[in-house]
């Protein structure tokens, strides 16, 4: 039985509608699917990847600033775990907050300096501490992270939370990313996230309605970094080991791909591009020796065709889908005849 054009319509808002409500489900069942279809090992990775779109997102779709040293606050969050788990204690658990308060404390400290630049200063001068941060990594504190051999780090296990194996780790990286989601949601939706945009827009407008800017730029800059060092330490969870690739500043260009590609300034388009990503650079290399060349490709594309991305170029097409229904039940006015 076929649809009329407008029971077409009823079911494409009736889906959305559905989406919508259960949105955190339909993801969660997108990524057991996905785990299926490729493995848990790649698929942990890749919600892994999207936990740290999110958080840069953050600062990039939201506050409109750029960072090329992002990767600065990753590799805060992996090196924090893995020097807890080999000095302080075997729990994870106790390892996993003293990464994420090992971000929320670099981001309180670099805040100061970084939020008050804008433009190409606050993406340099994120690069710089980047760079600062990679060579303490790589020589200056190599006695304690090992340099370029990098550390092992193994946990104990938990009551049922067994990080040694991968399902559970798959889980706790899915649970994980579902609450990251539904606080941006949920933040991205207050007051503090209008004025993010606002800040983005306009800072001196938001300035002149009495809001104090720097706090709110400093408050995201701070979720920002401590989500960045989550995604850090789940790296670490996954893979038992730390070395400096996670702290290395040419590996930023990672996620500002990612956020291109799905749309900045979306908590959905966050993780479509971490996906898109990820399946680029994880199976592109198999069929494209220079696979680099075709990221080059999609940045024109973005920049010149599809400049909100995947998902805002979804979002653009079901609104024009809904023009002409809307135009069509109008009734027309005797000057229009």
């Amino acid at each position: 039985m076929s649809l009329t054009p407008t029971g077409e319509k009823s079911l494409l808002i009736s889906s959305l509608e559905f989406l919508r409500k259960f949105d955190l489900l339909v993801i969660a069942a997108l990524f057991l699917v996905l785990a299926a279809l490729i493995s848990v090992d790649r698929t942990i990775d890749f919600m892994i990847f999207c936990i740290f779109v999110l958080a840069y997102d953050l600062l990039y779709g939201y506050m409109g600033r750029l960072s090329f040293g992002h990767m600065l606050y990753l590799g805060v969050g992996a090196y924090a775990l893995a020097l807890s788990g080999e000095h302080l204690s075997g729990n994870p658990f106790l390892g996993l907050l003293v990464a994420v308060g090992s971000g929320a404390a670099v981001g309180l400290i670099l805040g100061p300096i970084i939020v008050r630049t804008t433009g190409a200063c606050f993406a340099l001068i994120n690069l710089a501490f980047n760079q600062v941060g990679f060579f303490l990594a790589l020589v200056a504190f190599s006695k304690w992270t090992g340099g370029e051999d990098g550390m092992s780090t193994y946990f104990k296990q938990i009551w049922i939370f067994d990080f040694s194996k991968k399902m559970t780790v798959f889980w706790f990286a899915l649970l994980c990313l579902i609450l990251v989601i539904f606080f941006l949601r949920r933040l991205t939706n207050s007051l503090f996230g209008i004025l993010l945009r606002g800040i983005k827009e306009n800072e001196n407008r938001v300035k002149f309605l009495g809001y104090n800017t720097f706090a709110v730029k400093m408050a995201a800059f701070v979720v920002s970094t401590s989500l960045s060092a989550l995604a850090g330490a789940l790296f670490i969870l996954n893979y038992s080991y730390v070395t400096t690739s996670f702290i290395d500043p040419l590996r930023s260009v990672e996620v500002i791909f990612a956020s291109l590609i799905g749309g900045a300034g979306s908590v959905y388009g966050a993780l479509v591009g971490g996906v898109c990503y990820k399946l680029i650079s994880n199976y592109l290399p198999n069929y494209i020796q220079r696979w680099e060349m075709f990221l080059g490709v999609v940045l024109l594309l973005l920049v010149f065709k599809f400049r909100t991305g995947v998902w805002g170029y979804l979002v653009a097409r079901l609104k024009r889908y809904d023009q002409p229904a809307a135009a069509e039940s109008e009734p027309r006015s005797e000057n229009s005849r």
